[in-house]
């Protein structure tokens, strides 16, 4: 069988609202396994932003376990998670979060420096070749185009090698032509064996994955696989 990248176990989520509590997810029960392509969908307030950032391990569960790669992440403390996320995961926003008075290769090179990387360097520049931006190392975020900023984006989630990408509304930002060379560039790291999971409002976008797994009021209400997205 395939080896699971991330598994909950009954995950639920609440958050204080006034004299009571709103609960973002419910029993959450899935399992992501390693090399696959699947899309979190549901409209605003769903859970969906809130489940990815479970899977992430940027928030953790009121109830409930998560495992990735077959470890158990819930109950570390944040210290431990930051070592996960900084080694495992590769974060990819619909904000693209570049630093817009560095360049590329800097915005892809400085968290490998601060992660201590002895070729931070080598490694930026090979992730930005991967992406299509090889041409592009020294140009500052306003010389790029939004979809050349979001590949930069990706770049810098790909650098640290990562067992899995998480991208939340990574087209979110980019006009319709952009958007599809972001989402087949995720198609690409998909059949080169990456685990990708995306964050999305969009049917269309989730049609190109793998696999939809449809959220409404904190569950997971369907789970679709498909043997014609990813680019196939």
């Amino acid at each position: 069988m395939p080896e699971h990248s991330i598994e909950l176990r009954g995950v639920s989520k609440s958050f204080p609202m006034g004299e009571g509590r709103v609960e973002a997810l419910r029993d959450v029960c899935l399992t992501i396994e390693r090399g696959e392509f699947a899309a979190i969908l549901g409209p605003s307030g769903s859970g969906k932003s809130t489940l990815l950032s479970i899977l992430g391990c940027l928030d953790v569960p009121t109830s409930g376990e998560v495992y990735l790669a077959g470890r158990k992440v819930s109950g570390m403390s944040e210290p431990e998670l930051a070592r996960v996320r900084n080694r495992e995961i590769g974060f990819v926003f619909q904000n693209f979060y570049l630093l817009s008075h560095y360049d590329a290769l800097s915005n892809v090179e400085l968290p490998l420096l601060y992660a201590g990387s002895p070729d931070a360097r080598r490694r930026a520049e090979r992730a930005l070749v991967r992406v299509g931006l090889g041409d592009r190392l020294r140009h500052m975020p306003n010389q790029l185009s939004g979809g050349q900023r979001q590949r930069v984006a990706i770049a810098r989630a790909l650098s640290g090698a990562p067992s899995v990408i998480l991208a939340d509304e990574p087209t979110g930002n980019l006009d319709s032509a952009s958007g599809r060379e972001v989402l087949e560039l995720f198609q690409e790291l998909h059949r080169a064996g990456g685990t990708v999971i995306l964050v999305t409002h969009d049917p269309q976008v989730a049609a190109l994955t793998r696999r939809t797994l449809r959220v409404s009021d904190g569950r997971v209400s369907s789970d679709h696989r498909s043997l014609l997205g990813g680019g196939t």
